[in-house]
């Protein structure tokens, strides 16, 4: 069989391919910013543009994130990767997406072997793997494992690093503190972004027809991804004959997008907190070299093996070898109090994720959308919902396990009692979900799904489980609250610029509790007058963090002492805010578009930021604590006067939907990673500017706004 053929089509006349098989022509439009536009005649083919396109774009991300998903990071990072490479074996993240592939429908099998062929001969024609020389198609089922288990869910055991180490001491191939860094499992790697993970949110809101000025259902799609990194979001849009019909984005490596809209519905995401992980403790014995767990008055053995993991040195490559155990219950991953520690993820084993995610895009109804999320496949996240029939919906959405309630499910559970184990999972109709409430409007910004919508029209936290819900309020969703509240018709105009939002919500509160507090006490001196004058200017603030704010950078300064600096007096954060900003500005008086700065690095996030080098003053601010909707999240270092943006608004959309669906969105950055390319930062002009693009979906519209066209032979 002959490879696939690439052919540029830089005028109208088009070179006929002659095959010795069947082949396909899959057709890959990119308009002005660079976003393909795959038209294929099936759904694989549509999988195989839209793969082939990442990695004309960011193959260096693709093969990172897969690297890790297969834990094989340490052979390309060295010791830093090791303990995401333990925690991969010990999760059998590999092994099980080997075994899903085998069972999954021919049908769906054709769309991954798409998608690993679209890697593999992007690698033929030219792009440069670190590790990985030929790609499988399980490699797509253990990336969206990797992501959605490995960097989300597995966290929420609330396992400490010296619990796991304290096991690993008695096994073969222990590990050390040198070697393993909980910050590595929560990212895989030891940079900034694991700072953004764990401070971003996301917003997202859908508007019913009734609430705006066309009649128009509206959906505002906004994750608050990490800008470098395994998280980041590629755009692009698939038509296939074959019904895979849908625009919006998705983590690169996937092989179609996962939010957005196919024309008659869409939907977007927020990470939520459903208690989807259990830890079990057990007592384990062990006779002459075996291991047994206690069980139902009995015993149970314990399943043991070994794995290598091979680690990169300045000395070549080095063989390390660890022993791994497993109880029914799931790995046994630490040891607390002198009981092993057995986790349990919600669909782990199972699988899915990728075949609920297809269903859900080629769904074209709100009840096909249901019966699609109502697998419950995927472990998480509430899920916005908006169509042209004029619909809004909202889940909070997750796969949890029916429990015994006399049980403390935050704690670990007695791993040898029977009642402790789950009793199957909550339906879609028994998870929170709401579906055209009266207000008009739905909202989740990573808070409560008890204040989705306007007053009188919510769900009562009562009639559901302790355990299934968590979150409380957050500011974010108070200013959604605030924006979204009363009886006013939304133009789509309006709409737009809400999604831009910088009001500073928590200032409301937090400014008049600062002036209360400086004046019950003294400060005298030099000291007292500074923030006397500071006071005085944030009352007087719009509370507006626009990039021609100086109180916004006082603002900052001073809920950073508190927020990351740990200073829990108002009053000395304040003080602290001054002399930090007196030193570093030389005034306290700094627009906060010169601090807050939108800069492109190396994909992987490892690479310095520069003030010297090219960066735009970016508006809004961290949604914790300031509440802005426009979610900008920075990171303060030492020796640099300017702040850097790592997370926030990453892939922002707006979809409308009325006889057509009308959509627009910006990427933080631009669809190539290659600095020498138009489209490495070209999107960031209008990102700093609050203005959103065409996102082009009829093909009229398509092939009128192509500006590149390619053509890909698949067979």
């Amino acid at each position: 069989m002959k490879r696939p053929i690439l052919l540029i089509v830089l005028s109208s006349t088009i070179a006929w391919i002659t095959c010795d098989v069947v082949a396909e022509t899959v057709t890959v439009h990119r308009d002005q910013w660079g976003v393909p536009h795959i038209v294929s005649e099936t759904d694989a083919g549509a999988v195989y543009g839209y793969m082939y396109a990442q990695a004309q774009d960011n193959f260096w991300q693709i093969e990172d994130s897969y690297i890790q998903a297969l834990g094989r990071y340490a052979e390309v990072v060295g010791e830093q990767g090791v303990a995401s490479d333990y925690l991969n074996r010990a999760l059998r993240l590999t092994s099980l997406a080997q075994a899903e592939y085998k069972t999954l429908p021919r049908e769906f099998k054709a769309l991954l072997d798409a998608g690993a062929k679209a890697l593999n001969d992007a690698v033929a024609t030219g792009a440069k793997p670190r590790l990985i020389e030929r790609f499988e198609p399980w490699h797509i089922l253990a990336h969206a494992k990797f992501y959605q288990y490995q960097l989300f869910v597995f966290g929420r055991a609330r396992i400490g690093n010296d619990e796991i180490l304290a096991l690993s001491q008695s096994l073969l191939g222990s590990l050390t503190p040198n070697n393993f860094d909980l910050g590595s499992l929560a990212l895989a790697s030891r940079n900034r972004v694991a700072d953004a993970h764990q401070h971003a949110g996301s917003n997202t809101w859908a508007v019913h027809g009734s609430r705006t000025t066309s009649g128009d259902t509206y959906l505002f799609i906004n994750p608050h991804q990490p800008y470098f990194g395994p998280g980041q979001w590629y755009e692009g849009h698939v038509q296939s004959a074959q019904g895979l019909v849908f625009s919006g984005a998705s983590f690169f490596g996937t092989p179609f997008p996962t939010i957005g809209h196919n024309g008659q519905l869409g939907w977007s995401h927020t990470v939520n907190s459903p208690d989807i992980v259990d830890v079990y403790a057990l007592d384990v014995h062990t006779d002459e070299g075996s291991m047994r767990y206690r069980y139902d008055g009995g015993f149970r053995p314990v399943e043991r093996w070994q794995e290598e993991v091979k680690v990169k040195t300045e000395d070549g490559f080095e063989q390390r070898s660890f022993e791994f155990l497993r109880s029914h219950h799931g790995p046994i991953l630490a040891k607390r109090d002198g009981r092993h520690l057995a986790v349990r993820m919600a669909q782990f084993v199972e699988g899915g994720q990728l075949q609920q995610r297809f269903a859900m895009v080629k769904s074209r109804s709100l009840d096909e959308f249901k019966r699609a999320l109502g697998r419950l496949a995927t472990p998480m996240f509430n899920t916005m919902y908006a169509d042209r029939e004029g619909n809004i919906f909202y889940a909070y959405y997750g796969a949890v396990p029916r429990r015994d309630p006399q049980f403390d499910w935050l704690q670990p559970v007695d791993g040898g009692d029977t009642r402790a184990e789950w009793q199957g999972y909550h339906s879609l109709e028994e998870l929170p979900t709401l579906t055209n409430p009266e207000p008009g409007y739905l909202q989740n910004c990573n808070a409560t799904p008890f204040l989705a919508t306007g007053y009188g029209a919510n769900l009562e936290r009562s009639k559901f489980p302790k355990y299934m819900v968590a979150e409380e309020d957050n500011n974010r969703s108070k200013m959604s609250r605030v924006l979204l509240a009363g009886d006013e018709k939304f133009s789509w105009k309006k709409f737009k610029k809400m999604t831009w939002d910088t009001r500073v919500i928590e200032a409301d509160v937090e400014l008049p509790r600062l002036a209360q507090e400086f004046i019950a006490r003294d400060v005298p001196g030099e000291a007292g007058e500074a923030a006397k004058k500071a006071i005085r200017s944030l009352l007087l603030w719009d509370r507006m963090a626009t990039t021609g704010s100086t109180e916004t950078s006082l603002y900052f300064f001073y809920r950073n002492a508190m927020v990351r600096g740990g200073i829990t007096d108002p009053v000395l954060a304040l003080l602290h805010a001054i002399e930090l900003m007196e030193s570093t500005y030389g005034t306290t008086k700094v627009r906060w578009g010169d601090i807050n700065r939108l800069q492109r690095a190396h994909t992987s996030g490892l690479e310095d930021f520069d003030d010297e080098a090219l960066s735009l003053p970016i508006a809004g601010g961290p949604g914790n604590p300031f509440g802005t909707i426009f979610n900008f999240y920075t990171r303060p270092k030492s020796g640099q006067k300017k702040m850097y943006g790592v997370a926030g608004h990453s892939f922002v959309s707006v979809v409308r939907f009325s006889d057509e669906a009308h959509a627009e969105s910006i990427l933080v950055f631009g669809a190539n990673s290659d600095p020498d390319s138009p489209h490495h930062f070209d999107q960031s002009r209008l990102f700093a500017k609050q203005q959103y693009k065409r996102a082009w979906f009829s093909e009229p519209d398509v092939v009128a706004n192509a500006v590149s066209t390619d053509r890909l032979v698949f067979n």
